[in-house]
């Protein structure tokens, strides 16, 4: 029997709105949607992400259990006098505090948080670049499993090198993280269908807060009560979940349905046939003349600068806030500091599954869909800034805007962030290497910002400034992104301009890369020069295609 006929459905650009084609939902068995391979994939990826957040929050918690607070000379900390002193997030009695085994002045500390940042920062771009060349998979795989197993290295660093070897383990360390995004944005490109991206996107994204979630109490447990001095054990507990993540990825994962040799052949083509509407194509040189005139690309990257200085603003300069004016640490309970990520983890699910329902109800355009949940991640966070900046002295309506305000952050993730894939499906990876890497520069932006305004005078007066410079930049950046953004494929990813390829007539299923295909009607994809074959059995009609 012939395949169903499918009817494309063009747009005034040319090209196929491959979440439009019709007869791709009825060639899939409704058996098969409850969990296909990508959605083992897709899990996965929210565990890689979890990992790799472990990996870059657990210094934080671990280098105060690691230096002698009590040694250093402290510089005078200024309060204000505004609110009155509470016993509320009040350090436990000195007696019972053990000491580190590091003499590292404060300025030292910064640069040890930070020697993983740079690492991580300057290697977003290259990966990009590489994982549309050769692959996403791998890089990612063995990016993650250097990053854990120089975990292993840190306590051994610190103890016999000193704070210089530990800069430059943690500097390798952000180096092995760099693929992640990048190339988590890649594999998504070609393992999810658009009307599935939304829920799908979120759920790998909000792996950054279930990380943060699960490391920050964990790691104080560990760093207590954990084995050689406490806090080594963090580094090789964590160390070793990484380590299995990753070989665990690069055993039972692949880079894309073609080359997966267990996937079910009705999932292959449901997946294929969703994200490109036809096989058998070169996938050509990267268009950056196209992209560095696109207003929708300027609107995603202009939504990821401003996210991330809202973010870092939420997340490190509020706590500074209720410590240096409201005189109530959150960092004290572990709880409370883990309660705003608990929130926008589940928050980011929820709004992925409204958002894809959204789309799947013909009501909302993707446009549409993209613009609703990023107003409401970057909308929401900019008015709970400004409401914070008014809270005056009431602690417990502070940490329930911060709560909320972070929890709403949530949207973004069915919003810009994963609007690349709707853009330029094949390019998507590229496209989130050069905003995350823009993103995380700009995070740099606001505690230099916010240090400069209250440097020696943190009242409340000189904190709003702080908030609202915050929550102009979420506004800014939000409306331009509503603007000019767009959900529809870009001309200059049209697979109907790619050269066609001429079809390959084979007897046995075709053997590339240590992968088996399956022969009557695959695509191969060739990871070193990111061209891909088409495999025909004897079908005039199919190959007409």
């Amino acid at each position: 029997m012939p395949p169903p006929a499918r009817t494309e459905n063009r747009t005034r650009d040319g090209h196929v709105l491959v979440w439009e084609q019709a007869g791709i939902a009825e060639e899939y068995p409704q058996k098969q949607r409850r969990f296909g391979t990508r959605h083992y994939v897709v899990f996965m990826l929210f565990l890689g992400m979890a990992n790799a957040y472990v990996m870059r929050t657990n210094m934080s918690v671990a280098i105060v259990a690691m230096v002698n607070q009590t040694a250093i000379e402290h510089e005078a900390e200024v309060f204000d006098d505004e609110c009155p002193d509470t016993d509320y997030g009040e350090p436990e009695d000195p007696a019972d505090r053990k000491d580190g085994e590091f003499l590292w002045s404060t300025s030292l500390q910064g640069y040890i948080l930070s020697s993983f940042f740079y690492g991580y920062v300057i290697t977003q771009i290259p990966f990009g670049l590489l994982a549309k060349r050769y692959g996403a998979m791998k890089f990612l795989g063995w990016g993650m499993l250097i990053n854990s197993v120089f975990a292993f290295l840190v306590p051994i660093a610190a103890r016999q090198g000193g704070a210089p070897w530990l800069i430059v383990i943690r500097f390798i360390q952000g180096l092995g993280e760099g693929p992640i995004v990048p190339c988590t944005h890649a594999m998504l490109a070609k393992w999810i269908p658009p009307n599935e991206r939304s829920r799908v996107g979120s759920i790998v994204y909000s792996g950054a807060q279930f990380g943060t979630v699960i490391s920050m109490p964990l790691s104080g447990l560990l760093a207590d009560h954990g084995f050689d001095g406490g806090w080594p054990s963090i580094f090789y507990v964590f160390g070793i979940i990484g380590t299995v993540w990753s070989v665990a990825f690069l055993w039972t994962c692949h880079e894309d349905p073609i080359t997966h040799p267990t996937i079910h052949e009705d999932e292959r083509k449901y997946i294929q046939q969703s994200l490109w509407g036809k096989a058998g194509v070169n996938i050509p040189p990267i268009p950056w003349k196209s992209i560095s005139r696109s207003l929708p690309f300027y609107a995603i990257l202009l939504a990821h600068l401003g996210q991330n200085y809202g973010y870092e603003t939420l997340m490190t300069e509020l706590p500074t806030y209720m410590k240096q004016v409201l005189r109530f640490s959150i960092k004290a309970n572990g709880t409370l500091s883990a309660l705003p990520y608990l929130a926008m983890w589940i928050f980011s699910i929820g709004v992925g599954w409204v958002a894809d329902w959204m789309l799947t109800s013909g009501r909302f355009t993707h446009t549409l869909t993209r613009k609703i949940s990023n107003s409401i991640g970057q909308y929401g966070p900019a008015i709970a800034l400004i409401i914070a900046s008014y809270t005056g002295c009431n602690r417990a309506l502070t940490v329930a805007i911060l709560t909320i305000g972070v929890g709403f952050n949530g949207g973004i993730y069915a919003g810009f962030k994963i609007n690349h894939l709707d853009l330029t499906p094949r390019y998507a990876g590229i496209l989130m290497a050069f905003t995350n890497c823009s993103a995380n520069l700009a995070g740099l932006l606001a505690p230099i910002a916010a240090g400069n305004i209250i440097e020696g005078k943190p009242t409340i007066a000189q904190w709003r400034i702080v908030f609202v410079i915050a929550a102009c930049v979420y506004i800014f950046t939000a409306t331009f992104y509503n603007i000019f953004a767009s959900g529809t494929r870009q001309p200059w990813d049209n697979p109907d301009n790619d050269e066609p390829q001429k079809p390959v007539s084979i007897e046995a299923p075709a053997y590339e890369n240590g992968h088996s295909n399956i022969a009557n009607g695959t695509t191969t994809t060739n990871g070193t020069n990111g061209t891909t074959t088409t495999y025909r059995a004897n079908n005039a009609a199919e190959q007409r295609q």
